[in-house]
């Protein structure tokens, strides 16, 4: 088995761990201000937040190009700044796989953050703990399951991304090519054993990721 084979493999484990690092520090940080507070229109952003999970990857992927593009303002400010454009690039792989990944993270920390004892907190706070010692050393750890959830989830959802992650990123083999496009690129060519034994990959390593969850609980 060459090395053609372990590339797209390498490559998506890469792309889906760096673009967790980004989810987790967003989603558990997003997510404790919108748990926390009340505020008018604050059901609008939290579904602006969740769109992800209902939009198609291809509109993702179109959305991902008008933001990121050339003749944005943002994609220009990129190009300026790294000397190319982020397009078809590793980092648009990573970007895309964690503006989709984002939501299962966000609802999960979420989730755990309303189930912590409210008594546990004002507990600590009385004994004169500011607010994010609370968040440090009560509220993460009562919610550690919720959000080790929220892990595993995002992970391998950032590690499946296809759609959005074909029209932003492209499909460059070893550079853009994950499982998923390689899969597709296989399949295409008529490389049905190749496309098997990454498809095999694919269920193997969501197997063992939904597994996780199961034993969570």
């Amino acid at each position: 088995m060459n090395q053609n084979f372990f590339d797209p493999i390498i490559l998506s484990l890469q792309t889906a761990s760096v673009a967790l690092l980004f989810v987790v520090f967003f989603g558990i940080l997003i997510a404790k201000g919108m748990a926390g507070s009340q505020f008018k229109g604050k059901i609008l952003v939290e579904t602006c937040l969740l769109l992800p999970l209902v939009l198609p990857p291809t509109v993702i992927g179109l959305l991902l190009i008008i933001l990121f593009g050339r003749n944005s303002p943002l994609g220009a400010a990129i190009e300026a700044f790294l000397g190319q454009p982020v397009m078809f690039t590793w980092p648009a792989a990573v970007i895309a796989s964690a503006v989709v990944a984002f939501p299962l993270m966000y609802q999960a920390a979420k989730s755990g953050f309303l189930s912590v004892d409210r008594a546990a907190e004002e507990a600590a706070r009385v004994d004169g703990a500011g607010e994010w010692l609370v968040f440090i050393y009560i509220t993460l750890p009562l919610s550690a399951k919720a959000l080790a959830a929220g892990v595993i989830l995002s992970f391998a959802r950032a590690l499946g991304e296809f759609g959005a992650t074909l029209m932003f990123a492209g499909n460059l083999p070893g550079k853009t090519q994950t499982i998923p496009t390689a899969i597709y690129v296989a399949f295409e060519s008529g490389f049905m054993n190749l496309a098997w034994l990454w498809a095999a990959v694919m269920v193997l390593i969501s197997f063992l990721m939904l597994l996780a969850t199961r034993w969570l609980k």
